[in-house]
């Protein structure tokens, strides 16, 4: 699923949008701009393949979103990466949704903070 930013905007709607945000309040402004760079770190962030991000994003798009398929691939790729939060909400994933009993023993118990 595909997700469309303020930096996916033609540049005119751009430009309209802040405009129209400058005119309301600078505090808006900031905000923006904030939200901008935010998204911006986390595009970058997730093209080079950071797990943790991966991971965000996997949780995400699996609970938020309701698309479990590309939810459920970023997760692993996350825990493949050997980030352990995602190895260990990707087997209780497949655990509770798919009764997976084989993911589930991967997991290193010694490693998990809880």
């Amino acid at each position: 699923m595909a997700e469309t930013t303020f930096l996916d905007l033609p540049s005119e709607i751009q430009q309209l949008i802040v405009s129209c945000v400058a005119k309301i309040s600078f505090q808006d402004l900031y905000r923006l701009r904030s939200t901008c760079l935010r998204d911006m770190l986390l595009r970058r962030c997730y093209d080079v393949g950071n797990p943790s991000t991966l991971y965000i994003k996997g949780v995400e798009y699996f609970y938020a979103l309701q698309c479990h398929e590309e939810g459920l691939a970023l997760m692993k790729r996350a825990a493949d990466a050997g980030y352990e939060r995602a190895l260990y909400t990707y087997a209780m994933t497949r655990k509770l949704y798919w009764d997976d009993e084989q993911v589930h023993d991967h997991v290193n118990r010694s490693t998990l903070v809880l």
